[in-house]
C-alpha cells in the first residue's frame, strides 16, 4: 500500500467512524483526524451549538470547507460527518484524494450506539430515532455507495478487528 494515501472513513451515525478511524491511524502511524471534532475545536462551540445558531446549511458549509482542507493533506486518516456525503463537492474531493471506506451498520447497532448521546443534532428531535435514522438511511446509503472504494459491515467487531480488516483489504489492492 502506497505510504502517502490518505483513508476516508463514510457512513452513517453511529457506524464507528471515529473510533475505528483512531484505530487505524495508531496501526498504520498516521495522523487522525475527525471532521466533526475539528469543526468543533475551530469554532471553540460542540456541532449542536453550531446547528442551533447556523441551521444545518450552516453547519454543512463548514464541514465542506473543513473537509476539502483536510482531504488535501497526504496520509492521513479522517472521520467523516454522516451528513458529509450530501454534498457533491465533498464527495468528489474524498473519492479523488484517497481512499474512501465506507462503514455500512443496521440500524439496530445505530440506535444501541446512539441512544445516550446527546450530540446528535439530527435525533434531538420529536421524532422516534429509528424514524430518523431510517429517513437518513434512504437519503445517504446511495451516497456512501456512489464513492465507496471498499465497504466495511461493521456491527458486532471490535475497532481493532475492523482495522485491521481495512488494512488487510488495502495490502491487497
Amino acid at each position: 500500500m502506497a505510504e502517502k494515501c490518505s483513508i476516508f472513513l463514510i457512513g452513517p451515525m453511529g457506524a464507528g467512524k471515529s473510533t475505528i478511524g483512531r484505530q487505524l491511524a495508531q496501526q498504520l502511524h498516521m495522523e487522525f483526524f475527525d471532521s466533526d471534532q475539528e469543526i468543533e475545536r475551530r469554532t471553540g462551540a460542540d456541532i449542536e451549538w453550531v446547528f442551533d445558531v447556523e441551521g444545518e446549511d450552516g453547519f454543512r458549509t463548514r464541514e465542506e470547507n473543513i473537509i476539502n482542507e483536510l482531504t488535501q493533506k497526504q496520509g492521513i486518516v479522517l472521520a467523516t460527518g454522516g451528513g458529509s456525503v450530501k454534498s457533491r463537492e465533498t464527495r468528489n474531493r474524498l473519492s479523488s484524494r484517497g481512499v474512501v471506506i465506507y462503514l455500512e451498520t443496521t440500524i439496530e447497532k445505530q440506535l444501541a450506539r446512539t441512544q445516550r448521546d446527546k450530540k446528535r443534532p439530527l435525533l434531538q428531535v420529536e421524532v422516534p430515532p429509528r424514524d430518523v435514522l431510517e429517513a437518513l438511511a434512504r437519503e445517504r446509503n446511495p451516497l456512501y455507495e456512489e464513492i465507496a472504494d471498499v465497504t466495511i459491515y461493521n456491527d458486532e467487531q471490535s475497532a481493532k478487528f475492523v482495522a485491521n480488516q481495512i488494512i488487510n483489504m488495502l495490502e491487497n489492492r
